[in-house]
């Protein structure tokens, strides 16, 4: 478009770099590189599977090998704590493209004892060109669910990054062409949702959209794509994850584990358990601990080894965070801590403990995306499954008990995508993610998220005579 758009470091405020600002005709001129990449007889198109896992592979140890570039990157773009960014998203993002090298190779049809004189047999064939828009919370992280299953299935790929968090996906693009993928098969345009994303969402070039993000904004997505050329979709949007603390639980396990389900990444975490439901007889006690451990985190500069919480991503997310708890003590929630902006630099939160919850509070029912921990609780364990399920979303849950009945009997009950038990935000490549309900739709990761880039194409064909 020729304009530019800058980047903040939000621990600082200050510009790191001017980006240039793809508008529609950038996304046209995009999706048009990666439909040609994706014509017929076309050298991406004729490649071998086990080929296209090669590339992957090699995708992973460019990464590998600019590991701390990548980190420090993801940590003045994002805000991301150094050792998270390197030790953690990395670390997951590089496994990804791993795991799904291996899987190019292994995507197979049926043959089909069909009816009559006939050979029958399915294909599973790449879907085309592939839109994909990637929230600013794990920009890495989100690169990797996206780019490394649609491109092991052989489709092309058009990525538009957050417009706040750019800078890792334009690195991760210069990686892939060294690594060797052919012209027009992975395409960053970095841009606003408004303009780039809209126009990706709506263009009839593209086959199927991903989207990382709020449920809001999925909802215009999932219309857009129906209304253009009815494109397949995939959705991950928000939550308001419950889990639950029983009282035969291990503590201290339970305390910590929540204490990582919500806190983590400055609690700008998609399935934080932010409902956490806890037990009458342990509630003191847990609050008590969970409020000593709040206190204890270390917000400071990102690039510190010895930070644990960065800044939220920008002021709007800072300034929302704050509202929320402002409106939480109005409707009489006690706030046990934090409460309030951290520094006179950035965009910190001191990290917040809510007791003494009610289900029907804004704090309750509202995702807040920020370090802010609300502790309600619970008696009649009989009622406690309609609390954990009242609610528009359902990604995910956790659940903290040592009686196996009750994990399986809640397990098969919560209304959510994923549910973690004795644990919390324990992640797999293996493992699918998505949400029911307003929390998406498909899924990622594992063999589901392989699927999700392909269609399956039946050929039957007739023959002399057929014999068992």
């Amino acid at each position: 478009s020729g304009k530019t758009f800058p980047t903040i470091n939000p621990a600082t405020g200050e510009i790191i770099a001017h980006v240039q600002e793809g508008d529609a005709a950038d996304v046209d001129k995009a999706v048009s590189a990666a439909k040609e990449a994706f014509r017929f007889g076309s050298p991406w198109r004729r490649m071998d599977a086990s080929e296209r896992g090669v590339l992957l592979n090699k995708l992973a140890d460019k990464m590998e090998k600019h590991r701390n570039y990548l980190a420090s990157l993801e940590s003045l773009d994002g805000g991301k704590p150094f050792n998270d960014a390197f030790y953690m998203d990395l670390e997951f993002a590089i496994r990804t493209y791993r795991y799904y090298a291996g899987f190019s190779d292994k995507i197979s049809g049926k043959t089909l004892t069909v009816d009559g004189d006939y050979f029958s047999f399915t294909r599973h064939e790449p879907v085309g060109v592939c839109g994909q828009i990637i929230p600013w919370n794990v920009p890495l992280l989100m690169q990797s669910w996206k780019l490394a299953p649609a491109l092991a299935a052989g489709n092309t790929v058009v990525l538009k990054p957050a417009e706040q968090t750019p800078l890792t996906a334009l690195y991760v693009a210069e990686l892939a062409k060294e690594a060797g993928f052919p012209p027009g098969v992975v395409n960053v345009v970095p841009g606003f949702g408004h303009t780039a994303g809209a126009a990706l969402a709506a263009h009839k070039d593209v086959n199927k959209i991903a989207f990382t993000g709020s449920t809001e904004v999925g909802q215009i997505v999932m219309e857009t794509a129906a209304k253009s050329n009815l494109k397949r979709v995939t959705l991950e949007l928000g939550g308001k994850s419950p889990n639950i603390v029983f009282k035969d639980a291990n503590l201290e396990n339970a305390i910590e584990a929540s204490h990582f389900g919500v806190f983590f990444n400055q609690g700008q975490v998609c399935c934080a358990g932010t409902r956490l439901f806890v037990e009458e007889d342990i509630y003191d006690d847990f609050v008590e601990k969970s409020v000593e451990m709040a206190k204890k985190r270390v917000l400071g500069d990102p690039l510190d080894s010895k930070t644990q919480q960065g800044p939220q991503i920008d002021e709007t997310q800072m300034n929302k965070i704050l509202g929320l708890i402002k409106n939480g003590k109005s409707e009489g929630a006690k706030m046990m801590c934090g409460g309030s902006r951290f520094g006179d630099k950035g965009y910190f939160v001191s990290p917040t403990v809510f007791a003494d919850v009610k289900d029907g509070m804004q704090i309750a029912r509202e995702e807040i995306f920020g370090p802010v921990m609300q502790i309600l609780k619970f008696k009649n364990v009989d009622e406690l499954l309609e609390r954990a399920n009242n609610t528009k979303y359902g990604l995910a849950s956790g659940i903290f008990t040592q009686d196996i009945d009750k994990a399986m009997y809640f397990s098969s009950g919560l209304q959510a995508g994923t549910v973690w038990i004795n644990c919390y935000n324990a992640f797999s490549n293996q493992a699918p993610f998505g949400g029911f309900k307003m929390s998406g739709i498909g899924r990622e990761m594992g063999e589901y998220g392989i699927q999700a880039y392909s269609e399956i194409k039946t050929v039957t064909m007739k023959v002399p005579q057929k014999n068992s």
